[in-house]
């Protein structure tokens, strides 16, 4: 065989994947590794990042997501995987999404290519290409969040001040569904971390209750807790969904500490607008939020396809 030229430049050659009947996403994902595919690269060794990073039991771990993907069928699948992680951090939409999900409401499958205006006077709400009768919504989250509130404030051990984290554990406590993202983190003792919980329907129906109700929100008292993860974790990993709120206030506390140790980010936002969600993780280096010698990669893709494919061959 002709000897390699370069051979610390070229690395491995591509093969050609060969498919069979029965086979499995992991051998799946270990055929693919010599395939030279594009984002498949990033892909196998964001799996293999993230491996590493939960089985680190020295490692503090985050889950961080927006709440589109609670509107598809990854709510349970993420709900399942809670437990591999530390903390949780996402938007208000979540809390949402989940609890609309939790007593039952319909999310139905439709299409980009809808007529807006007729949805609009159907009462039809349209996410993506995910359809949502308004009844199943926004008026659900209303009536149950109020039923969970004024449990809560009725109990024994009702406090008058709650920060986020410790309002969305009591919400948890209550949700009977074993799907459910809430309850999950409160099964698991994972505190969920949402800086932006006025922005969304549970805020608003926070906002409301605390009208006619001895009731206050701490938001502080969270930032004080995630300031606490920054200075007294040695190392710390990130899996960031999406970027926004939910992945600025992974790595910016985290920048305090030194940066993070472990991330793997998935997103399909363009770098070229200067955008948070379009940084790719290389950026978050020159601010210290990602260590230099950190294991990170970022992910362009869809997370609807990419997490279920990463989280069915990780080998835990």
């Amino acid at each position: 065989m002709e000897e390699i030229k370069n051979p610390d430049i070229l690395g491995r050659a591509v093969e050609d994947i060969r498919l069979r009947k029965g086979m499995k996403v992991r051998e799946l994902i270990e055929a693919m590794r010599s395939i030279g595919g594009f984002s498949a690269q990033h892909m196998i060794t964001g799996i293999d990042i993230l491996e590493e990073m939960i089985k680190d039991e020295e490692s503090y771990n985050f889950l961080s997501f927006p709440a589109d993907i609670i509107a598809t069928g990854l709510r349970g699948m993420i709900a399942d995987f809670l437990k591999y992680f530390d903390v949780v951090m996402t938007t208000c939409g979540t809390l949402d999404h989940d609890l609309a999900k939790a007593y039952g409401g319909r999310y139905n499958l439709g299409t980009f290519d809808a007529d807006d205006t007729l949805l609009h006077k159907k009462k039809i709400y349209r996410l993506g290409n995910i359809f949502i009768e308004e009844d199943e919504y926004g008026l659900a989250v209303e009536r149950y969040f109020s039923e969970i509130m004024n449990d809560i404030y009725k109990s024994p051990g009702y406090k008058k001040e709650y920060s986020p984290s410790e309002l969305l554990h009591e919400f948890g406590k209550r949700i009977k569904d074993e799907h459910s993202i809430l309850r999950q983190a409160y099964l698991n003792n994972i505190p969920i971390y949402c800086p932006g919980i006025v922005d969304g329907a549970f805020g608003t129906q926070l906002t409301m209750f605390s009208q006619d109700h001895d009731f206050k929100l701490n938001i502080l008292k969270d930032e004080i807790e995630l300031s606490n993860i920054s200075f007294d974790k040695k190392k710390t990993g990130a899996f960031m969904i999406g970027g926004g709120i939910s992945k600025h206030h992974v790595i910016w506390w985290n920048q305090f500490k030194g940066g993070l140790d472990y991330a793997v980010y998935v997103t399909t936002a363009s770098q070229y607008d200067g955008s948070l969600s379009g940084a790719r993780l290389t950026e978050a280096v020159s601010w210290g939020k990602v260590r230099e010698k950190a294991h990170y990669v970022t992910i362009d893709g869809d997370a609807t396809i990419i997490m279920p494919v990463m989280f069915a061959s990780l080998d835990l």
